[in-house]
């Protein structure tokens, strides 16, 4: 019963678009990796990165001339990089900072299946690329989950003692939870979240989006204040 209840959850928790939002192209000029159809910015960098588990995830880097802190941002569900670019550009500018979004493995044009430990794997790599390629210092780092992309982020957070902040956006108690209104943790759960939460050893701001355009205001006063 475990194992088939966890597949259920493991099943609700995965929904890839299909097809991709976008394609992964080289400019013939430069040699650079470019989402289709989105022009090229010079602040944005295209990344192939790879993990743990021998899949490669596809990653975006962009820069902010006034950057102080990095926001590494794992997003929901049923979503890839072709469908957030444009609010990834949005929050970069709006909150001044650094932003890495990745792929998980079987999203946009990562390789692999998702799975949780999948995604465990992607959120690695896309920090140790911040770590090694930009030179981004742990203090200096914001995880931002939203919807499944809470599961990766607390999972990272819960091992990294000096981190900047958290932000979890409409995050999931766990991968069971979804689905009963169970009041315990099972061995066969996904996404024990709200196992997780007390190992988190920095500010976590929890929001939950009720309207039909996102709220800046409480994103930027957080980032101020940490």
């Amino acid at each position: 019963m475990g194992g088939v209840t966890s597949s259920m959850a493991a099943k609700f928790a995965f929904f890839p678009p299909n097809p991709p939002s976008y394609k992964l192209v080289i400019d013939d000029l430069t040699g650079l990796s470019l989402l289709s159809p989105f022009p090229h910015r010079e602040n944005v960098e295209v990344l192939k990165l790879p993990t743990r588990r021998g899949t490669e995830i596809i990653a975006i880097y962009i820069r902010h001339p006034m950057a102080t802190s990095t926001l590494l941002y794992s997003h929901g569900n049923a979503a890839d990089l072709g469908q957030m670019y444009e609010l990834f550009i949005e929050l970069s500018i709006h909150l001044r900072v650094n932003l890495m979004g990745y792929d998980y493995s079987g999203y946009g044009q990562s390789s692999g299946k998702p799975s949780e430990q999948n995604t465990y794997a992607d959120i690695e790599a896309a920090y140790k690329c911040l770590e090694e390629r930009y030179g981004t210092k742990q203090e200096d780092i914001i995880l931002y989950g939203q919807s499944v992309g809470s599961g990766p982020t607390l999972d990272l957070a819960a091992r990294l003692p000096q981190l900047r902040a958290v932000v979890l956006h409409s995050p999931i108690l766990s991968g069971l939870r979804v689905m009963y209104p169970v009041k315990r943790t099972f061995w066969f759960d996904i996404y024990k979240n709200i196992d997780k939460i007390p190992l988190v050893n920095c500010p976590v701001l929890i929001i939950h989006v009720s309207q039909n355009r996102f709220d800046w205001t409480t994103i930027r006063a957080f980032n101020q204040q940490v």
